[in-house]
């Protein structure tokens, strides 16, 4: 699918926690799909098994591979876990500039800021306060630039 090219290319720099003998299935691909499945609404690694298993068909067929069956559940949380924090993000950073340079406009561009309690967060057995997010978005390119925590209670103004 010509439409993933680039972040495909981007993934291939992750380095790869796996021994050479567990590489059946590509990291580029894994993550990519875990990406869609998580996207549509998977939470957990037997959730990505299940969405490549649904999709597997349109998959194989999308980005020429010859998947026989998904990777196990044990699989996707084994790389998933072991992949290079850092690494992972300077791809998606990459890719945002990428997308960033193309859909770009000319002139000023705009950001908006967005301060937001996480729903769930609060932990009464902790005495733990909720926790807080500033996301900045570029509204000409409709990107995530940023989430930053809030650390301390107050409004997303001293955070921005």
């Amino acid at each position: 699918m010509a439409g993933f090219g680039p972040l495909l290319d981007l993934l291939t720099e992750v380095p790869d926690p796996r021994r050479a003998q567990g590489k059946i299935y590509s990291l580029p691909h894994v993550l990519l799909f875990s990406i869609l499945a998580i996207v549509t609404g998977c939470n957990s690694s037997r959730g990505i098994v299940t969405f490549i298993d649904v999709h597997r068909r349109r998959l194989n067929e999308a980005f020429g591979l010859t998947w026989r069956r998904a990777p196990a559940h044990t699989a996707i949380r084994y790389i998933l876990q072991r992949l290079d924090p850092a690494a992972v993000e300077a791809s998606f950073r990459r890719h945002a500039a990428l997308l960033q340079a193309a859909r770009a406009t000319s002139g000023q561009g705009s950001i908006a800021l967005d301060g937001k309690t996480l729903r769930g967060s609060f932990d009464n057995f902790r005495d733990r306060a909720a926790a807080q997010m500033l996301s900045a978005f570029a509204t000409d390119t409709a990107l995530v630039l940023a989430h930053i925590d809030i650390a301390e209670k107050s409004n997303e103004i001293p955070a921005a």
